[in-house]
């Protein structure tokens, strides 16, 4: 069954650059109008999707303050009328220390952005998601939200907390016509990665070490997962936090 969201509209949170970027060009080319949102103002991922011949729109939003998020959502019903889709895939990684030297500023903005944020676009999406009698969203966690890493707790403790958010929404929303999952990526090569490495040959091969397959993950085989996860053919799955990665979560 080819999957096709002509007419449909998604949310895609970060999507500049890495996975969201690599998400809203995969619903575009399913047919989709896609709003493109991110915290500093960048007009590629739109660009590329315009050049495709489907329509995209840049939003400029910071998912951790609730007026930039409701703002968001408005904009997009103003400009498409509705809203079908979400992919909420904005996070940052913070800084990287242990439990007891993680800064209170640091804990507050990483687990603001990432889980705060999701929480806060769910709240303005599922009422809009709600009028079209269907939808699905789908959050962004990380396989840091199903097991732990050592240096990162305001992230783990974050992405932890999307997997039980979604799974409180999913069975929230079932019985209302939205489905809600998470897709919970391993390494990945991003610009997170390569912050988290600092491009050294060491660290590279450290978190390639992690990796059964052998190598990082790339950001279009997280969008395939997400599209699929909003197609018909994941009709009955709600409530999935499912790991995308090369098999490390299960050692």
């Amino acid at each position: 069954m080819e999957t096709t969201f002509k007419n449909k509209v998604a949310i895609v949170t970060g999507g500049s650059s890495g996975i969201g970027k690599a998400t809203a060009l995969a619903f575009a080319k399913k047919g989709a109008k896609v709003a493109v949102v991110d915290w500093v103002e960048n007009n590629e991922t739109v660009n590329l999707i315009k050049e495709m011949g489907e329509e995209a729109i840049f939003i400029k939003c910071d998912v951790s303050k609730s007026t930039d998020v409701k703002a968001m959502v408005e904009k997009t019903i103003t400009t498409f009328g509705r809203l079908d889709y979400a992919y909420n895939n904005a996070g940052i990684e913070g800084t990287s220390a242990p439990t007891q030297d993680c800064t209170e500023e640091n804990w507050d903005k990483t687990i603001g952005i990432n889980l705060k944020g999701i929480w806060l676009c769910m709240k303005y999406e599922i009422p809009e998601i709600l009028k079209q009698g269907k939808g699905v969203i789908v959050n962004c966690s990380s396989v840091a939200g199903l097991v732990g890493f050592s240096g990162l707790p305001a992230y783990v403790a974050s992405k932890h907390g999307v997997v039980g958010l979604t799974k409180t929404a999913a069975l929230e929303c079932s019985k209302l016509g939205i489905r809600v999952n998470a897709v919970c990526p391993g390494v990945i090569q991003t610009p997170m990665i390569d912050r988290l490495t600092g491009n050294s040959k060491e660290a590279v091969e450290q978190f390639t070490g992690l990796e059964p397959i052998g190598r990082f993950g790339l950001p279009e085989e997280i969008a395939n997962a997400v599209i699929w996860m909003c197609s018909d053919e994941a009709s009955f799955v709600t409530g999935l936090a499912m790991a995308v990665d090369g098999g490390f979560v299960a050692q």
